[in-house]
């Protein structure tokens, strides 16, 4: 039975996250689905994730590798490159898989070629494994079918990065994950929508998106380096300008009052006849720093 459905390659960068990774893992190892290959690298940890992956590995069998530092989308070319699976779902080492989300994307999938990625809705937790508060969450999002424009113009609701399942014909037609730019979730889906392919969100719960002091969007440099690299790739497009604008506006307005320096350097690359009401609201903060946002 198991080998007529598709195989599944979950892939799990582990990098210091020792008190979360045992429970990522197990809750893949909990999924319903019937053909699935788990395969866990840890990139260079220097805390305790290591000896509790070993753990795990001894008593469920699932492939295992130690690698020196080579960051997050390197060691997932180097394990898509390894893997078997027609489908692929990088999997956030500080996430939970939710019962039945495999077989539920799984089944979406079947007979649509068109769909090179299907996603679904999550949950925020804390680190303590806390749900946050039912106004912060977005648990109910509608179905939607997502095309180059949507993704680049943010038309419709964003695929979460802890629910996406790839398909492999889609991932090497655009020459995987691009290790220029560590921010790998938005890149892929844009270069697999422009590629032709659609992303389809189900209205289906898939994951626990786990809020805490070390993730990657907590580091604002970080992100608005990753994602304004992202857009430039894409400089062809005649909303190009628009959406790197936007997106500086926004960026500008989060950093206001809480990084000053930064907000000044963002400041600098947004000409004049590009602000808008962002922009203003964004001032207003810098201006007076210690008022409540």
């Amino acid at each position: 039975m198991a080998d007529s459905l598709p195989l599944v390659s979950v892939i799990i960068a582990s990098y210091n996250h020792g008190p979360y990774i045992e429970e990522c893992i197990l809750s893949v190892l909990a999924q319903d689905y019937l053909n699935i290959e788990l395969l866990v690298v840890d990139d260079g940890s220097t805390d305790d994730s290591v000896q509790r992956i070993e753990r795990l590995q001894a008593q469920h069998g699932f492939d295992f590798r130690v690698q020196q530092n080579q960051g997050l989308t390197n060691t997932l070319n180097g394990v898509v490159a390894r893997c078997r699976g027609s489908l692929i779902a990088p999997f956030g080492s500080d996430d939970v898989m939710l019962p039945g989300r495999i077989s539920a994307q799984v089944a979406h999938m079947d007979g649509k070629p068109e769909v090179g990625i299907c996603c679904g809705n999550i949950e925020l937790i804390d680190a303590d494994g806390k749900l946050y508060p039912e106004k912060r969450q977005n648990r109910d999002i509608p179905f939607r079918r997502l095309d180059f424009d949507d993704m680049f113009m943010e038309r419709k609701p964003y695929p979460p990065a802890p629910t996406l399942l790839i398909r492999r014909e889609a991932l090497e037609a655009v020459g995987g994950f691009d290790p220029r730019i560590r921010l790998e979730d938005l890149l892929i889906e844009l270069k697999i929508t422009r590629a032709g392919y659609y992303i389809d969100g189900l209205n289906v719960l898939m994951a626990r998106y786990r809020k805490h002091a070390t993730n990657s969007y907590k580091n604002l440099r970080f992100m608005t380096d990753a994602i304004l690299r992202s857009y430039a790739l894409f400089s062809d497009h005649p909303q190009y300008e628009y959406v790197k604008y936007r997106f500086l506006n926004s960026m500008f307005l989060k950093v206001s009052n809480r990084d000053r320096t930064f907000a000044r350097e963002l400041l600098a690359q947004i000409p004049l006849k590009r602000f808008n009401g962002k922009t203003v609201r964004g001032l207003i903060r810098y201006v007076l720093p210690y008022r409540k946002a």
